[in-house]
């Protein structure tokens, strides 16, 4: 059985200020968002009902869009009112949903000052991000040639749309080597993240993970970090070579979609499921469905 598609579905999707039926939510093929990236969006999951950090998550949309140059139309009320809107008119009790902003087709150009800021928000049933079986050996990585940029050129704080182009080739790459996804460095050689997910690991007990000053640093990751502390587990946010992995314990990625998962192997290096990773993702399982 094949995929199913994300434009060829039932349900509902507020666009533009209406709630359409999913397959009439278009936009024009001369978008400049399409043409440009001129797009920013939010990954969000829904446990029992409730979208976890909701609002963290709508004030980083706004956000995003502001390190483009875009103005979002919207208050944070107001999303969460469309958010929650969404979620009932597609009858999700747990998923994922997506709000995206993107500039418009008033201009066909490098400059967009005269564009329109449009705003969708769509939501699914949704799983695991990851192959579930893989839940107890944990997720392979394959190192991507391609680099995450200096903050100085490109909008690395941005949940925006073109960022996620060298993520892509680099989890094709990764896929087509045998991986599940994609390990990769920042410009100076460290560690950053997976192609989507932050990145965790356990050396001695202690948890790691590397600065985020050229890559998002997510809500997962915050959170993740948060629970550590509330848990007393040492804790050290630093640069990490990836000639250290050979001395690491445990590694795991985190992430909306990703939320917290086990890497059993990156190339040649293996790695358990260990206990501070079982403690850390049985904690933030437990406070996603907290009522």
């Amino acid at each position: 059985m094949g995929l199913l598609p994300f434009d060829d579905r039932d349900g509902y999707i507020w666009i533009d200020g209406q709630m359409l039926d999913w397959r009439e939510a278009k936009i024009h093929v001369l978008s400049h968002g399409l043409h440009y990236a001129s797009s920013v969006f939010e990954g969000e999951r829904v446990y029992d009902n409730q979208i976890f950090k909701s609002r963290k998550h709508s004030q980083r949309l706004i956000n995003s869009a502001d390190i483009l140059g875009m103005k979002v139309p919207l208050s944070v009320d107001e999303i969460e009112n469309i958010k929650r809107e969404v979620l009932e008119a597609n009858k999700v009790t747990d998923g994922y949903i997506r709000p995206i902003a993107w500039r418009g087709g008033e201009e066909m150009g490098i400059s967009a000052r005269d564009t329109k800021t449009h705003i969708a928000v769509a939501a699914w049933e949704w799983g695991t991000y990851y192959d579930p079986e893989k839940r107890e050996k944990g997720i392979k990585l394959i190192t991507s040639k391609w680099r995450k940029p200096p903050a100085d050129t490109a909008p690395t704080q941005s949940k925006a749309g073109g960022l996620y182009m060298i993520g892509t080739m680099s989890k094709h790459a990764a896929e087509d080597a045998g991986g599940d996804d994609a390990l990769m460095l920042d410009y100076r050689g460290f560690i950053s993240e997976s192609s989507s997910a932050n990145l965790f690991v356990v050396q001695d007990g202690t948890l790691k993970t590397p600065t985020p000053d050229c890559f998002l640093n997510g809500i997962t990751r915050q959170t993740i970090i948060q629970l550590a502390k509330d848990l007393s587990i040492p804790f050290e946010e630093t640069r990490i070579k990836p000639e250290e992995l050979q001395n690491v314990q445990e590694v795991f990625l985190t992430g909306t979609a990703a939320e917290v998962t086990a890497v059993g192997k990156i190339d040649d290096i293996d790695f358990t499921v260990g206990p501070i990773t079982r403690q850390l993702r049985d904690a933030y399982e437990a406070l996603v469905r907290k009522k």
